[in-house]
């Protein structure tokens, strides 16, 4: 027999086997998805910006955790809406009851959770707020609003605040006007910004540089009326504006501004998705004006932290709206599982009186916010209430537009590099505020912490970005009255 070498130069070549072939398509496979950024298979939603860094992986109290270990003390409260902290036990155990003995219904249902938290909702309002339905979103809940308002009322016209955000559905994306507009078409007809009354950077002033609020509002209302077709519905505005840049309402605004509404036959329709449930140290921030309106809505923190929302309304107006044929009928309307957290919710709140922790908190981190500001030339303006706080950073470098917005930048991920997450509010000429929002079971201790961290995200930056001293003068020339 012929002996072959096996090392003869025409020996033919060993194919690899599937299982070889197979390994290497895996070992491939991972050695790019190494090189894959995580969120290569998402939709970016945020604009121009992009994904904050790292992977949360948990999250406990007032803290989240990424995957790689680090903890970052939330001062967002997730999307400004964790009052109670993440995995709040209380919210936990209702959690995992519930989902195994009824979450999800046909919408034309009731259950027992939906029915308690409407009763319990609807008490801890003033008269004759005591008609209720529940959704799931602040944006959906403004739909729902305005939508009833424009069906009572037989108009459509809207009016809201030039620096709001109410969603980014259709009828509240028309009434949003701090971001989102631009290319996506025609908004629908009839709707109309108002000024802002912002006190820290007034358009119009009285004799002693201070805003006149009064003028500007008659002035706003002279120029909605120049334009209105004599269909005026609703004015859907925040008693606190968040994303408009933390802007609280002066002393008697809110009451003047009901009564221009009601002059013209318009519901007022106040959105305190970010303000209700005791965030500002009230239940509900109308309650510091004395105004109650026509429709309140409610979201984020009425879930705290899960998909919860609410339209409140007088019997009254749910009797024309259902006479007339409302429809609003949803997936998720009146949905038994986010009921049952809204009543844990409504539980806490009471049992710890988180309104008046809110304040006390509030006092605390405004008190060191404060102190901040006598050290850091940069800090222009500390505002809000209770747990909604706004700090507004300044640069009057006339030679270096947009520093502002650059600083605010800095600052946010030089304090995520050093545990707090913080979250800027970028709109075009107001340089960048910080809104702070951390639970309402946030400790002393991790404000000061915060605090602390701030401070030194603020020095680290400011050192890179050298400014000078603050002007006395206004930012920008207001008109004077």
């Amino acid at each position: 027999m012929r002996n072959e070498s096996r090392g003869s130069d025409n020996a033919p070549q060993s194919r690899p086997g599937r299982a070889t072939t197979f390994v290497r398509s895996v070992v491939t496979m991972l050695d790019d998805a190494a090189h894959i950024a995580p969120e290569h298979h998402l939709v970016r939603y945020s604009g121009r910006g992009t994904f904050s860094p790292g992977i949360i992986a948990r999250a406990e109290g007032s803290s989240v955790f990424t995957e790689d270990g680090r903890e970052l003390l939330d001062f967002t409260s997730g999307q400004m809406s964790a009052i109670l902290g993440h995995a709040h036990p209380a919210i936990v155990a209702t959690v995992r009851e519930q989902v195994g003995r009824l979450d999800h219904l046909y919408s034309g249902m009731l259950s027992r959770p939906v029915l308690d938290l409407a009763r319990r909702l609807t008490g801890t309002l003033p008269e004759p707020l005591q008609k209720v339905m529940f959704l799931t979103t602040g944006a959906e809940a403004n739909e729902a609003a305005l939508r009833m308002a424009k069906l009572v009322t037989g108009r459509h016209e809207v009016v809201s605040f030039a620096r709001s955000w109410h969603g980014m559905t259709q009828a509240a994306a028309n009434a949003t006007y701090s971001a989102g507009r631009a290319g996506y078409g025609p908004a629908a007809p009839g709707n109309f910004a108002l000024p802002v009354p912002d006190r820290f950077r007034p358009g119009i002033v009285d004799a002693d540089g201070n805003l006149d609020w009064r003028r500007q509002l008659d002035l706003g209302f002279n120029l909605i009326d120049a334009q209105s077709v004599g269909s005026l519905a609703a004015c859907l505005i925040e008693p606190v504006l968040s994303s408009g840049g933390v802007i609280e309402l002066p002393p008697g605004y809110l009451a003047a501004l009901r009564d221009k509404c009601h002059e013209r036959g318009m519901l007022l329709i106040l959105d305190e998705a970010q303000t209700g449930l005791c965030r500002t140290g009230d239940w509900y921030a109308f309650e510091h004006d004395g105004v109650v309106p026509d429709i309140l809505t409610l979201s984020k923190t009425l879930g705290a932290g899960l998909p919860l929302a609410a339209v409140l309304t007088s019997a009254e107006i749910e009797q024309e709206a259902h006479d007339r044929g409302f429809l609003f009928f949803t997936t998720h309307v009146n949905d038994p599982l986010p009921a049952a957290v809204g009543n844990t919710v409504l539980d806490v709140l009471t049992h710890n009186r988180l309104d008046l922790r809110a304040r006390t908190l509030g006092e605390r981190l405004r008190g060191g916010l404060d102190e901040l500001a006598t050290r850091h030339p940069v800090i222009g303006d500390v505002r809000g209430r209770g747990l909604l706080v706004g700090l507004e950073l300044t640069e009057e470098r006339e030679q270096c537009v947009g520093d502002t917005d650059k600083l605010g930048a800095a600052v946010t991920r030089r304090c995520a590099e050093l545990g707090l997450h913080m979250n800027i509010v970028q709109l075009p000429g107001m340089g960048g505020t910080f809104r702070i929002a951390p639970p309402l079971t946030t400790t002393d201790a991790e404000i000061d912490r915060g605090l602390a961290i701030l401070d030194t995200a603020l020095s680290d930056v400011t050192s890179r970005y050298p400014t000078p001293a603050r002007s006395a003068l206004p930012v920008s020339a207001p008109v004077r009255s």
